[in-house]
């Protein structure tokens, strides 16, 4: 038998994976560029990272990583629910979320749903402060029509890097973490 595990699919068809790959690697290619900032990816190709394995959380752990960011497309059987979330789960987590959700919302101009504290294993079994961004619905077509486009995506890894940044500044003033310089 063969079992081939392919993941959400947008209004379109289109799969999120595809969406989530292309916009992180916008990220980490901006990120590169911040001398103080090491990006470890979970996943740089189409491979598959199960979830009952929970391999990107303990990644993040084995490398002692100070922050944790899990980027998304959301789904929901009623096409006309849009708009951009983050989820967090601890409590050290919240101003990451509350700040990374500030960036990416004026950046996609979609509804703002907020921040979330749900018990998502990405951000619950971190040690780090971590949170998941929900940038749009893709099952929303005039949301996922736009979360393809390059313009669209390079504007979102630019507010997700200010986000990082931003965070990182606050942590520095309230000795929350110790960056490395």
């Amino acid at each position: 038998m063969v079992v081939r595990i392919t993941g959400a699919t947008g209004a379109s068809g289109q799969y999120e994976k595809n969406f989530t790959l292309s916009l992180s690697k916008k990220v980490q290619k901006l990120l590169e560029d911040e001398p103080q900032i090491e990006v470890l990816m979970t996943r740089t190709d189409d491979s598959f990272l199960s979830q009952e394995s929970r391999d990107r959380p303990k990644y993040a752990n084995k490398q002692d990583a100070d922050v944790f960011l899990s980027i998304h497309g959301n789904t929901f059987s009623d096409s006309t629910v849009s708009g951009t979330e983050t989820f967090y789960y601890h409590k050290h987590s919240r101003q990451l979320a509350q700040i990374i959700q500030k960036h990416v919302v004026e950046a996609t101009e979609f509804r703002d749903r907020g921040i979330k504290k749900e018990e998502l294993f990405v951000v619950k079994d971190t040690n780090m402060p971590a949170a998941l961004i929900e940038v749009g619905y893709m099952t929303n077509p005039q949301e996922e029509s736009k979360m393809w486009t390059d313009e669209f995506q390079s504007r979102v890894a630019t507010s997700i890097v200010k986000g990082i940044k931003e965070y990182r500044e606050k942590s520095e003033e309230q000795g929350i973490l110790e960056w490395i310089s």
